[in-house]
Parts: structure tokens; sequence; C-alpha cells
């Protein structure tokens, strides 16, 4: 019993915690209520995040569901290619000539 309950949850709980321990500024997050933001500041029992810009937020570290991407990540940005400039095109004159036979 011990092995199939209990010994799980506690396994869970402490990745939990360890994973609201390690919070700092620059990382992605996802709460409980679903709610996406940065971290600005971690405090001792609370962390402070950014949902938009200039607006920030208080939440309790229990809140904090999961971690999307840590601030430590190095995500390559994609390159974008300049589109080739073309020549304008001249605008399409039609001459229509009424023919009556």
């Amino acid at each position: 019993m011990y092995f199939v309950m209990i010994r799980p949850q506690q396994k869970r709980r402490r990745e939990a915690l360890q994973m609201q321990n390690t919070l700092g500024p620059g990382d992605e997050i996802v709460t409980i209520g679903g709610l996406h933001g940065t971290v600005v500041e971690a405090e001792a029992d609370a962390v402070i995040l950014e949902i938009a810009p200039d607006v920030q937020v208080r939440f309790a570290r229990p809140a904090i569901a999961r971690v999307v991407s840590k601030a430590t990540d190095v995500v390559p940005e994609p390159e974008i290619e300049e589109p080739a400039v073309a020549e304008p095109e001249t605008p399409v004159v039609e001459n229509r000539v009424n023919k009556q036979d």
C-alpha cells in the first residue's frame, strides 16, 4: 500500500516544493489558475509576476503550477529573411474597342 499510494504522492510533493523554491527572476510560469506570467521578484513566501507590460501581481509560491521556461534557458531567435525587393509592376491597362458589325 505504501509503495502504491503514499510514496508517489510524497515524491510529487517534493518535486513541486523544489520547483517552487528554485524560482527566480525571468522564469516564465503558469499558476494553478492558468495565469501565464514572468517572475519579476521572488520573496520568501511569494513571487511577483508580470502578466502584461507594467502589470504586476503577487502570488503565493504554492500557487505556481509549473515552470514553462527558466531564465537560464537560451532560446535561439529564429532568423528572419528580409524579403527580396522586386521592382514594382506596371499596372495592367485594358484598351477596349467597341466593334460594330
